[in-house]
């Protein structure tokens, strides 16, 4: 049998492509003729490359050095101690966010179907919820900002260090690695042995949430940084994600198919255009062209939004309740107590396209949008039907930034401002705040989100079809309200939480 040396080189370059990527790195180390075999071989990279991870759209790929990246990323998470890999969170969110970057569409059909954000698989995704799946990674990369640090109490609250100043970079990572996974931890302590009713992370992202001193004219009240800059924040985008997640789950809505991309499935399309419609074939090539230039981010359509808020009176005692307020740098206390949530349907289109301007994204245009919401309950709140009129634009830093506009009678009353998580055409959907449109200092304000959920055109979806839709959705009279204290007052230290009933088991999946 001759050596696999003395082979031709070209079968052994095609033998080499079917060597898994850690094991390409040893190849070169046995002997000079594989050496050179592999050295500076950038088909061969580009062949094993594409054998794991997505076929990049487009997008220039180093193949030899995303393929070591990758190798790197492996090893380091599969350290079983938490403490072990904590140092390396630069490394991992800067592999996560390229690995997701050049994520695409892999073969095979959508894994979701019908009225809720449809998204292909991607092996990229998988590779990262494979990782994140370990409680030891969660801990070490996903639960590291700073409402996390208050939860677990890892400072002293007098430490001016971890108050003062602008926020820590690393919170900012890690917190972007949180909304990019996608599903909200809600507990400080992923591990299920250490879920217990005294580390839950809702009191604190509510702290943050609902704090009116996180919203300023400096971050037009949205989840940007408090700097005028108009980058994102991403550790109030991940209280958000936590707030909204958390209520979702008391009440079972994350049971419902049209709301699991939004909070139960891991890297649920939080790459660029990974939404995908509904058509049983796609568009001609000069169809999709023509999409993309009269809507570059895939805004007509219907969507799913959620909205939560406080009591007023709570909130406003929250605020303002006390004679002596903390110190701007010293977040206010935790706080759990009941709060509304609504479901509404959002049916927009656009109607108009313009040159970006001096303070925004140069990629792509500014997008004008109208359109209608309806409440899925049956409160007949005044504030539940609504005409819509928005904004869609990139931030300097290249985020695709929400604005919509709420109007009752002709009038504007609510505004919201908010971002993309994944970018452009991301399946995962919006997340932000909303508040009076004229920043109302006394407030209210809250967290709201919104996703898609079909790429229909809004007259397409006439009342026939709009019934249709509301029946699928078993829905409760008057607002959705979490119990102030919730179940976990029968918890015992160390027990896991029961699943919370579900006002929608009755449902049908969609």
């Amino acid at each position: 049998m001759p050596l696999l040396t003395n082979l031709p080189p070209e079968i052994v370059y095609h033998i080499l492509g079917y060597v898994d990527p850690p094991d390409l790195a040893w190849i070169p180390r046995t002997c000079k003729t594989l050496y050179h075999a592999v050295s500076a071989n950038t088909p061969l990279f580009k062949h094993v490359y594409l054998r794991h991870l997505d076929a990049p759209s487009g997008t220039p790929v180093d193949w030899e050095r995303s393929l070591k990246q990758l190798v790197q990323l492996r090893r380091l998470c599969s350290r079983p101690d938490a403490d072990d890999k904590k140092d390396e969170l630069d490394f991992v969110h800067r592999t996560a966010i390229e690995l997701l970057k050049n994520a695409s569409a892999a073969s095979g059909d959508s894994v979701e179907a019908g009225l809720t954000a449809n998204f292909s698989p991607s092996r990229n995704a998988d590779i990262l919820t494979e990782i994140f799946s370990v409680e030891s990674n969660q801990d070490a990369f996903l639960c590291r900002s700073f409402i996390y640090e208050r939860a677990r109490a890892e400072f002293h609250a007098r430490d001016i260090r971890y108050w003062h100043g602008p926020p820590k970079p690393e919170h900012q990572k890690s917190a972007h690695l949180h909304c990019l996974y996608g599903v909200p931890l809600l507990f400080a302590y992923p591990s299920a042995r250490r879920r217990t009713r005294h580390n839950l992370m809702h009191p604190f992202a509510c702290s943050k949430v609902y704090d009116l001193r996180q919203y300023t004219e400096q971050n037009q009240w949205g989840p940007f940084l408090n700097d005028g800059s108009m980058r994102v924040d991403w550790e109030k985008v991940e209280a958000i994600l936590i707030v909204l997640g958390d209520n979702m789950t008391n009440l079972g809505l994350s049971t419902i198919r049209m709301c699991k991309t939004f909070c139960t499935i891991p890297f649920a399309g939080t790459w660029a255009n990974s939404w995908k419609s509904h058509h049983l074939s796609p568009p001609p090539p000069h169809e999709l062209e023509l999409q993309d230039r009269l809507d570059p981010y895939g805004i007509t359509g219907v969507w799913l939004r959620i909205v939560c808020f406080m009591d007023y009176t709570d909130f406003f005692a929250y605020n303002f309740g006390s004679d002596e307020q903390p110190p701007p740098h010293v977040p206010r206390p935790s706080i759990d107590v009941g709060q509304a949530t609504r479901l509404i349907i959002m049916r927009i289109f656009v109607t108009s396209i313009e040159k970006p301007g001096p303070e925004d994204g140069q990629e792509l245009p500014v997008v004008h949008f109208k359109g209608v919401s309806r409440s899925l309950d049956q409160s007949f709140d005044e504030n539940a039907d609504s005409d819509l009129r928005g904004i869609v634009r990139l931030t300097p830093e290249g985020e695709v930034r929400w604005t919509t506009f709420s109007i009752f009678g002709g009038v504007e009353r609510w505004r919201s401002e908010s971002v993309q998580v994944g970018g452009v055409k991301s399946a995962k959907g919006v997340l932000g705040h909303w508040f009076d449109k004229d920043f109302d200092p006394r407030g209210p304000a809250g967290p709201t989100a919104f996703w898609k959920i079909s790429d229909k055109e809004p007259s397409a979806l006439n009342e026939a079809g709009e019934a249709e839709l509301m029946t699928q959705v078993d829905v409760l009279d008057g607002d959705y309200e979490t119990d102030e204290n919730g179940d976990e007052d029968d918890v015992e230290d160390g027990e896991a939480l029961p699943d919370a009933p579900s006002p929608l088991s009755e449902a049908r999946e969609l």
